[in-house]
């Protein structure tokens, strides 16, 4: 049977949701409170930035129509889909203010339907947030049943800002948490015809599909987070190569390389904020989370622990260039960015700061104001820097090379967190090259071993002179 689908809130998630599976083949009902994303959603075009999300809205405009009117978009699909904002709240709980109104909307629009509707919440939520805080207002507002009525699913999308429609064509699996079996049936089903890369799907209830997906997100904050204690530890032995210690622990199957590379900390507008809702979550009910909470504190610490170290060589009038504002590469969203933490503490330590993203830099010109020059191009930063510190592997920093650092009178020292530019800029006269996760000291690394083992080791005496 061919669905129909309608998905309300038309953010960077929830209009790639609707250009991927209008891609498949499917008419598309969006829903925006924004009368400007659902006119250029209309007229084919991306209300937002995201990779691949212009071309494939324009390729698919005959399948896709916006309204801003919930009751619209309910009579006229089979399946909803509900990504609206759920932000932190003081208690760093995930609020349920926005899905709490879009619930409503569709509660009355469901009044009105006379057949089978299937609501699936896909904002991240806590355990117990679809059954206790969602679903009551849809039967209120309805004067419906659940499970006689329509149906309700919470089925989260395992994506990555900047390959979010591949990411939501072609996941690893497919998460149902199903209020009954027919709800579940008919999302698993709607999810074949979807996906192109035939995942798994597993399904469970409400509850345990929640704590699934914040499980899942802290899990990954924690592997990048132990990859990272692992790089510092490199960098204090003779030798010290995180590189090759987090490559061998890849290849046992029990760990695996995925999030094992040993940089800089996480950020972004999701991987922060899990950590600190599972902790809620977890104190809310009686339980404790003291791992994700110690993984969100050395996270944060890590950063500081990076911009004192990188203060400690600064000198009067010492311009230090920042490349990499974004998260991450490939994206233009800046919230929680170690690039502009490190910005905002280099200046305030002293140093001119200058920088430079491929995508970011407008919106991090308004983040930094005064803290930081924001200048169009990796060369005008380069000619300027005292000292270069690269906070993403984006492409754009990947291809420099030392001819591309210049000639100056002082040696220009580059701080490289993902060791992006080791084979070209590591021993290159006039570059001083520090390699996040490596030995750049071995002489005073051996020194430091060689006097705490023989100090430990009993029955030997140590010979004089």
């Amino acid at each position: 049977m061919t669905h129909s689908y309608s998905i309300v809130g038309l953010g960077k998630l929830g209009a790639s949701m609707a250009a991927a599976i209008a891609s498949r083949g499917f008419d598309v009902i969006g829903v925006d409170i924004s009368r400007r994303v659902v006119e250029l959603m209309n007229d084919g075009h991306a209300p937002t930035q995201e990779t691949d999300l212009e071309k494939t809205t324009s390729a698919n405009k005959e399948r896709i129509r916006a309204t801003l009117s919930h009751k619209e978009a309910i009579l006229g699909s089979d399946v909803t889909f509900v990504i609206v904002p759920t932000p932190s709240d003081e208690r760093g709980a995930f609020s349920l203010q926005y899905a709490a109104w879009a619930f409503g909307e569709i509660g009355r629009a469901l009044a009105e339907k006379d057949g089978y509707q299937l609501i699936v919440m896909t904002s991240t939520v806590l355990p117990g947030a679809t059954r206790y805080g969602l679903l009551p207002i849809l039967e209120r507002v309805s004067g419906k049943v659940a499970g006689r009525d329509f149906g309700l699913c919470y089925s989260p999308e395992f994506i990555a800002l900047g390959s979010v429609i591949h990411d939501f064509l072609n996941p690893d699996f497919t998460l149902v948490g199903e209020i009954d079996k027919r709800a579940g049936d008919l999302l698993e089903a709607c999810y074949s015809d979807i996906m192109l890369n035939s995942p798994p799907c597993k399904r469970m209830s409400l509850e345990n599909a929640e704590l699934t997906k914040i499980a899942l997100n802290t899990y990954i904050t924690t592997k990048i987070t132990y990859a990272n204690m692992l790089a510092d530890l490199c960098e204090r032995i003779p030798g010290g190569n995180v590189d090759v210690v987090t490559d061998a622990l890849g290849s046992d199957q029990r760990v695996g390389s995925k999030y094992l590379q040993g940089a800089i900390g996480y950020g972004g507008p999701c991987f922060p904020r899990d950590n600190i809702a599972l902790r809620f979550i977890a104190y809310a009910i009686g339980s404790n989370a003291d791992l994700a909470e110690t993984t969100d504190q050395v996270n944060r610490n890590l950063l500081k622990r990076m911009a004192e170290r990188i203060s400690e060589i600064l000198k009067p009038g010492t311009t230090v260039a920042v490349l990499g504002l974004a998260y991450k590469p490939y994206s233009h969203v800046i919230e929680e960015s170690q690039g502009i933490y490190l910005a905002k503490a280099l200046s305030q330590a002293g140093a001119r700061v200058v920088a430079f993203d491929p995508l970011a830099n407008e919106m991090a010109r308004a983040e930094l104001r005064d803290h930081a020059v924001i200048l169009s191009s990796v060369k005008d930063c380069l000619a300027q820097a005292d000292i270069v510190v690269i906070t993403t592997p984006d492409p754009a920093f990947q291809a420099l090379t030392a001819a591309d650092f210049g000639q100056k009178e002082s040696t220009v020292t580059v701080v490289d967190f993902w060791r992006i530019l080791k084979n070209e800029l590591d021993g290159k006269s006039g570059i001083k090259y520090i390699p996040i996760g490596y030995s750049t000291d071995d002489p005073a690394n051996e020194a430091r071993l060689a006097e705490l083992w023989s100090e430990t080791i009993p029955g030997v005496e140590q010979e004089a002179g």
